[in-house]
């Protein structure tokens, strides 16, 4: 811990005295009923307050917690994760985690079947509203862009956007998130250059798969074939990119700010660690809805 010189115990003091006082203040003013007069000035007076509290605990908050962390003078990131070692192997610990992550979700998919699934009613409420909204979101889009009768594939994509949720809500913990590893989103990303290749036969046969890629002409086919091998490599560096570039923006806000991060990361971790893969799951189903359809249209 370092010796607090005079004028941040003073700053201390008059932070936490103001702050408190600000709050203090802010709940014993009354606001008016709506029809009366004042009302606007009042509310706006209570949003003030509440905001200059606010301020000032924050303020408060990162002196205190500057008494207990050493300042870093470096800001350091990798591109490969940090590795482990298990039972004599080096792991990767974006693997780990994401071995983790799974058997989380696994153990919650095995409670809501035999705990929840049965008490399921006709007019859903709740989790349970909660749940089919989800995997009714999920079904209709993959249903929309490919068809019916696709319903492992709009089994396989949901559980690829727990899996992008999963992953990105650990670095809420401290730990790097796997969709920030580039072998983590290329195998991703494999598993839809199968699907494609997978369905591609299953409609055309594998003759027919052979004459969409000798089409128009036999002498483009070496183009397509390196096309085709290029979709698990852009979708792996797009993805990558994008998470990784998130997981740099709080790091480098966590360095900036130092012990001041206190509460500021968080609004930004919501979007980096809730919404941000949403949006890129988003755009991965959609490019792999995309490619499958190609590799299954009528030539």
């Amino acid at each position: 811990m370092q010796m607090p010189s005079v004028g941040k115990i003073i700053a201390l003091a008059l932070s936490l005295l103001l702050g408190s006082a600000a709050l203090v203040f802010r709940s014993r003013v009354k606001l008016p009923a709506a029809d009366d007069a004042s009302f606007k000035s009042v509310k706006k007076k209570r949003s003030l307050l509440m905001m200059l509290g606010s301020v000032l605990i924050w303020v408060f908050s990162g002196l205190l917690f500057g008494l207990f962390t050493a300042e870093s003078k470096t800001f350091e990131v990798s591109i490969s994760p940090a590795r482990m070692q298990i039972l004599g192997f080096s792991v990767s610990s974006s693997v780990v985690i994401a071995w983790i992550v799974i058997a989380v979700f696994l153990v919650i998919a095995l409670l809501v079947r035999f705990l929840l699934v049965p008490r399921f009613k006709e007019t859903p409420r709740g989790l349970q509203l909660i749940l089919e909204t989800a995997v009714g979101a999920v079904s209709d889009f993959t249903k929309e862009r490919f068809g019916h009768g696709n319903e492992n594939l709009s089994a396989y994509f949901f559980a690829l956007a727990a899996l992008f949720i999963g992953s990105a809500v650990v670095e809420l913990f401290g730990f790097r998130p796997p969709t920030a590893d580039l072998t983590m989103t290329f195998s991703y990303a494999l598993v839809t250059f199968i699907l494609i290749n997978y369905y591609g036969v299953r409609k055309k046969g594998v003759k027919g798969r052979i004459k969409t890629i000798l089409k128009p002409n036999p002498v483009v086919s070496p183009f397509k074939i390196l096309s085709d091998i290029a979709v698990p490599v852009s979708l792996a560096c797009r993805l990558f990119g994008n998470m990784f570039g998130g997981m740099i923006v709080i790091d480098l806000l966590y360095y900036a700010l130092g012990a001041f991060a206190v509460g500021i990361p968080a609004v930004l971790g919501l979007y980096f660690n809730a919404f941000h893969p949403l949006i890129q799951f988003f755009i991965f189903i959609n490019l792999s809805l995309t490619f499958i359809g190609e590799a299954v249209e009528e030539d």
